[in-house]
């Protein structure tokens, strides 16, 4: 396919999808789905960046949720101790952990497989623990209220947190990731990244050095996770030791794998159906967890990649059956 017509084809695809989520902000007027719908986007952002760090590098994090909190606490006491503009705050929070996720990448990523993922959980718990303990800074079990400026962006912050402006914040945010990571996985870089994840080794034979494009991938994850963490501390106002610790990790690879992580949408898609179907579920059962897991369990075993690769099997088996049969048999 043709770049340049790529390149437009996700441009209209982008700008359709936004003027979607604007329309749907304006038309759904009950606050409560509204603030489902807001979660879901954050944690469909969350999910993208744990994603997209299986799809390129084909490595699995239990300790992403040390960058979505790293990245809030860093607002939160940033805020709190110093006179610092709230917008250089967040921006110095979101290059503060990009950096500090490549940094931590160039030594982790050379560990393969399941010591790669164990290294992850130990780092993602030794900042839970940190957070739990600093109790100066961060108030410890307690949590830390985040005292954000009237204004933000030249914005009043009431308007802001407003429902439908906050969904449509979060979601439009989310949108610009997915089309960044869509270009990227066509662009040469996102081709070296894949060669190396499916064989490390003959890459290193044509020249390729694997460690560095392994730690831009991961150092990108981290950003993509900084900031879902930004964008949850805004939405409530409060950060917390919880949003570290190693089970919230665990909860969105359980996202990740239902969507399916060889699409780059799919971990958005997981993230969505979690978020509802926890709501939904959890007010017809109180065991709505294991019935969640039952899911997993059937998606794990009867498809090939999640919820996002059973519905691309479907549209291209609906597309062959629609397809005119010659006399041959054969579709045209």
């Amino acid at each position: 396919m043709n770049a340049s017509f790529r390149a437009g084809r996700l441009s209209l695809a982008t700008l359709v999808g936004i003027l979607v989520v604007v329309a749907i902000g304006q038309m759904v007027s009950s606050a409560t789905t509204l603030s489902i719908l807001t979660q879901a986007g954050i944690f469909a952002l969350f999910a993208t960046g744990v994603g997209i760090l299986l799809k390129q590098n084909g490595m699995v994090s239990f300790g992403h949720a040390a960058f979505f909190g790293i990245s809030a606490y860093c607002v939160a006491i940033c805020l709190q101790e110093t006179q610092w503009p709230a917008e250089l705050i967040i921006l110095i929070s979101l290059v503060a952990t990009t950096l500090f996720g490549f940094v931590l990448a160039l030594i982790i990523v050379r560990v393969p497989g399941i010591a790669f993922a164990m290294l992850t959980l130990a780092f993602g718990q030794l900042f839970y623990q940190l957070a739990l303990k600093s109790r100066h800074l961060t108030g410890g079990a307690d949590g830390i209220s985040i005292a954000w400026p009237d204004t933000l962006f030249g914005i009043p912050t009431s308007t802001l947190l407003e429902n439908h402006v906050i969904f449509t914040i979060c979601w439009v945010i989310l949108i610009l990731t997915l089309a960044l990571l869509v270009w990227l996985h066509h662009s040469r870089f996102g081709q070296t990244t894949e060669a190396i994840r499916d064989n490390a080794e003959r890459a290193t034979f044509i020249g390729i050095r694997p460690t560095i494009p392994r730690a831009m991938i991961f150092a990108l994850s981290a950003l993509i996770t900084a900031a879902a963490g930004i964008l949850a501390a805004f939405n409530s106002g409060f950060i917390s030791p919880d949003s570290l610790h190693w089970s919230v990790s665990g909860t969105v690879l359980m996202m990740v794998v239902v969507g399916g992580y060889w699409n780059i949408t799919g971990p958005a898609l997981g993230a969505v159906i979690y978020v509802v179907a926890k709501d939904w579920i959890g007010d017809l059962s109180t065991h709505w967890l294991s019935l969640f897991g039952i899911l997993l369990i059937v998606i794990v075993v009867f498809t090939d990649n999640g919820i996002s690769g059973a519905l691309n099997h479907l549209a291209r088996r609906t597309g062959k059956a629609a397809a005119p049969v010659n006399p041959r048999g054969e579709t045209s």
